[in-house]
């Protein structure tokens, strides 16, 4: 599987954005698919999954704010991020698991990775 995560960029705290990451191949529908985030001197870290039942998992960070969604017809997985605030800066990354039942949030779960996407915030 290859992933291509679009649509970062530079917002105002408070503003929205919308990440999708398209991935290559016909089994789409069966992997779950996260996203990380990792912001400079910071460790990679889980933002939010969607497994292939479409059940989601949130890091405590973003519940409220990000929505987590999958197009299995369009092999897109789609990250909503509202009410941003400066400290959700960071280079998002999309993530495929092919081994796991339920999303994961250690990137030991997931597979495949794709090139990441920069999101900058602005106080």
């Amino acid at each position: 599987v290859q992933l291509q995560a679009s649509g970062g960029g530079l917002v105002q705290a408070g503003g929205c954005l919308r990440l999708s990451c398209a991935a290559s191949g016909r089994t789409f529908s069966s992997y779950v698919m996260g996203w990380f985030r990792q912001a400079p001197g910071k460790e990679r870290e889980f933002v939010a999954g969607v497994s292939k039942s479409t059940n989601t998992r949130y890091a405590d960070s973003v519940k409220g704010r990000f929505t987590i969604s999958r197009d299995n017809d369009k092999n897109t997985v789609y990250l909503q991020m509202n009410s941003l605030k400066p400290e959700d800066a960071a280079v998002y990354y999309c993530a495929a698991g092919g081994g796991i039942l339920w999303v994961g949030v250690r990137g030991s779960d997931y597979n495949y990775w794709g090139q990441g996407t920069q999101v900058t915030v602005s106080s």
